[in-house]
């Protein structure tokens, strides 16, 4: 098939939406740091002109990944002198803790006028992180509806889809025809949101009694009744359910948006899935950057509350890194008799821990997907389990070898091959097992897993490497 564009069609498209043919898709990947090199210089050599020309030319997505990039300095000095630039379109679009520091900056009534041109789910993102104080100053330059919105949206708890929804939404009475609800829509069109997938159906008291997929209205004849179209499934969502509920709901259903509905069970707000998919993205993200004991923010957070949230966990492993040094102490006189031993020691941890680890995040994984459960989380661990004998045989076969001829000493090659067996099925074991036990203790599995993990490896692996080789080389 012939995919290129006729030269007369060609010729009556606006150049600016071809395809650069030498830069193809990539122009649209991020913002090359040659742009940003320019902005910088202009700004030190103070051509506004010349910035104003560059920052004419750049997306959203764009100014935002600017902002980020750029100095303290020149962050602050493009906000302050370029803001028309920075509209509310870009500042929903930075990191929370970016964006935090660039709002705290700004006049309470610049951030109003911001927060004014938002929906009221991007809106509410933003003032949230925000000091008390500074947030109390801002609603007092709101609009009394948007104010009252805001409030609400924050009495709700955080992470909640009381949060996550918006309260712009198209709501229309069960005895309504479709072709009275195609007028409505037209005639109100300044007024509706600028996107939504389905028309939420309610009865007189703002109960949710079904909803309309946009296809399925515009599909029907004029005469027909709303109530003959509602779904039979409504998928009414409370405003205090947990985001990550949400998603999951989103997920399974298959849902473009859904109703959010109060304690009792009145229509409050919506959510759409593009919120779902920002929500599985930060989950993901948050539970991969626990596993380090690292936080979402810390790219841009300042030196000291780096480095101060992250000692607690090197704290904590100082600990455990005690308690496996401790097990090692025990056998010092097997090792001041087998030097051997001391190197090869860091083996059988080391691929205890990395197997572990291995084991550890399809866990943690898969109970945040909610693929984890009483029903088969057994099944889960023993399959990991059997993946640890396995892959401890094999590798036990390797490293008996390897250090059975290094050190000439085929005993040290048999104890080292047996300590291998032993910790990979401890670390298939309890890398699946401790995560699936944590969470149902309601203790967060991407936190406190890898502590856990690290210290059986390694107390584990010691102990029975050492313990070998004292029962069997001496």
């Amino acid at each position: 098939m012939n995919n290129q564009i006729p030269e007369d069609v060609k010729e009556n498209l606006d150049s600016s939406v071809l395809p650069d043919e030498e830069t193809g898709a990539t122009e649209f990947l991020g913002l090359p740091d040659e742009t940003i090199r320019e902005i910088s210089n202009a700004l030190f050599e103070e051509n506004t002109e010349q910035v104003d020309t560059l920052l004419d030319d750049l997306s959203t997505s764009d100014k935002a990944e600017l902002i980020e990039k750029v100095t303290g300095e020149t962050r602050r000095t493009l906000m302050m002198g370029f803001a028309r630039h920075f509209d509310a379109d870009v500042i929903p679009v930075l990191d929370e803790e970016v964006r935090t520091g660039v709002l705290e900056n700004m006049p309470a009534d610049q951030v109003a006028k911001i927060l004014s041109d938002l929906d009221s789910d991007d809106a509410l993102d933003i003032i949230a992180p925000l000091d008390t104080e500074f947030q109390q100053e801002i609603m007092r330059k709101l609009s009394a509806k948007i104010r009252l919105a805001l409030e609400e949206g924050l009495s709700f708890p955080e992470d909640s889809a009381g949060r996550l929804m918006q309260r712009e939404f198209v709501a229309i009475p069960q005895f309504w025809t479709v072709g009275k609800t195609i007028d409505y829509l037209r005639a109100a069109r300044d007024t509706l949101p600028d996107d939504f997938y389905d028309l939420i159906v309610i009865d007189p008291s703002h109960h949710v009694v079904g909803e309309i997929p946009l296809n399925k209205l515009v599909r029907s004849q004029r005469s027909v009744k709303i109530d003959s179209l509602t779904l039979d499934e409504v998928h009414s969502i409370p405003a205090t359910m947990d985001q990550e509920e949400v998603a999951t709901l989103f997920r399974n259903e298959n849902l473009a948006s859904a109703p959010v509905v109060d304690d009792s069970g009145r229509l409050i707000g919506i959510i759409t899935y593009d919120d779902v998919l920002f929500v599985i993205d930060e989950e993901a993200e948050e539970d991969l950057l626990k596993l380090a004991g690292v936080g979402q923010d810390d790219l841009y957070r300042t030196i000291i509350p780096t480095a101060f949230a992250r000692s607690r966990w090197l704290f904590i492993n100082l600990l455990t890194a005690f308690l496996a040094a401790s097990v090692i102490s025990l056998f010092d006189a097997t090792i001041e008799k087998i030097v051997a031993l001391a190197v090869l020691m860091p083996i059988v941890a080391g691929m205890g821990g990395n197997a572990g680890t291995q084991a550890m995040t399809v866990a943690v994984r898969a109970i945040a997907t909610n693929e984890i459960s009483g029903a088969n989380a057994w099944r889960v661990i023993g399959k990991e389990t059997a993946v640890g004998v396995l892959n401890g045989l094999v590798f036990a076969l390797l490293i008996g070898l390897i250090a059975g001829f290094w050190f000439q000493n085929p005993g040290l090659g048999v104890v080292i091959a047996t300590a291998m067996i032993i910790n990979l099925i401890v670390a298939g074991f309890f890398g699946s097992s401790i995560p699936v036990v944590l969470n149902k203790f309601n203790i967060d599995p991407a936190v406190a897993s890898s502590v856990f993990l690290t210290t059986m490896t390694d107390v584990i692996g010691f102990f029975a490497f050492l313990g070998l080789a004292s029962l069997f080389l001496l």
